[in-house]
C-alpha cells in the first residue's frame, strides 16, 4: 500500500495547487467585475477542496500521512484567456496523474481507492476540463470583448 499512499500524495499536490490557483484567479475575476467567472471559479476551488479531503481521508485510512506542504507551481497568468488556459492545463495534468494512479490501484488490487479516483477523474474531465474548454471556445467564437461582457454580473 505504500505505493498507493505515495501516489495519493502526488495527486494531493495537484489538488492543493488547483485550490490555490483557482482561489487566486477567482479573486482577480471578482476585482475585475467578472461576477460569473468569479462565482464559477470560486466553486471550482471548493470542488478541489472536496477532492483534496477525499485524498487526505484515504491516505490516513491506508496508514499514511498526507503531505500538505508540497504542490506544483501556481501559474500567475494576467489575462482571462491565459488564466482559463492555465487552469485547463492544470486539470489535464491532474487527469493524467489520476489515470496513472487508477492503473496502480488496479495492479495493487485496491479497488476502493480506484473507485474513489474514478469519481474524481469523472469530475475533472467531464466538469472542470470540459467547462474550461467550452469557455476558451466561446472566447474564440464570440471574441474577447463579447465573452467578457457576458461574464459581468
Amino acid at each position: 500500500m505504500t505505493a498507493v499512499v505515495s501516489a495519493l500524495n502526488d495527486l494531493l499536490k495537484w489538488e492543493l495547487t488547483s485550490i490555490d490557483q483557482y482561489t487566486r484567479n477567482a479573486a482577480f475575476y471578482d476585482d475585475w467585475g467578472l461576477t460569473k467567472l468569479h462565482e464559477r471559479i470560486a466553486h471550482e476551488a471548493d470542488d478541489e477542496r472536496a477532492h483534496a479531503q477525499l485524498l487526505i481521508d484515504r491516505i490516513i485510512f491506508l496508514g499514511g500521512k498526507p503531505n500538505m506542504n508540497d504542490q506544483y507551481e501556481v501559474t500567475h497568468a494576467d489575462s482571462v484567456a491565459a488564466m482559463l488556459a492555465s487552469d485547463l492545463e492544470l486539470e489535464l495534468n491532474n487527469a493524467k496523474a489520476l489515470k496513472k494512479t487508477i492503473a496502480l490501484c488496479e495492479a495493487e488490487q485496491d479497488f476502493v481507492t480506484r473507485q474513489m479516483l474514478v469519481g474524481i477523474l469523472k469530475d475533472t474531465e467531464e466538469d472542470h476540463a470540459y467547462w474550461l474548454q467550452q469557455q476558451l471556445r466561446l472566447m474564440d467564437t464570440l471574441g474577447l470583448e463579447l465573452y467578457l461582457q457576458a461574464q459581468v454580473g
